[in-house]
C-alpha cells in the first residue's frame, strides 16, 4: 500500500532527525510491512503476464 509507505518512510527519517531509533526502526516496519502486503498483488499481475505470453505464442505456432 502507497499510504502506508508513504508513512513509514516519514517515520524512518522522523526517527534520524530527531535520533529516536525507535521511531526509525518503526518506519522501517512499516515500509517493509506494505512491501509484503503488495507482493502477492505483483506475483499474481506476473504469472498472468506470462500466461497470456505463453499462450499468445502457442496460438501463434499453432497458426503457422
Amino acid at each position: 500500500m502507497d499510504k502506508d509507505r508513504i508513512e513509514g518512510e516519514a517515520k524512518k527519517w522522523e526517527g534520524k532527525v530527531t535520533g529516536d531509533e525507535s521511531r526509525e526502526a518503526e518506519g522501517r516496519l512499516q515500509e517493509k510491512a506494505a512491501k509484503a502486503k503488495d507482493a502477492p498483488g505483483e506475483i499474481w499481475e506476473d504469472v498472468k503476464d506470462k500466461a497470456g505470453r505463453a499462450y499468445n505464442e502457442h496460438e501463434e505456432r499453432e497458426r503457422r
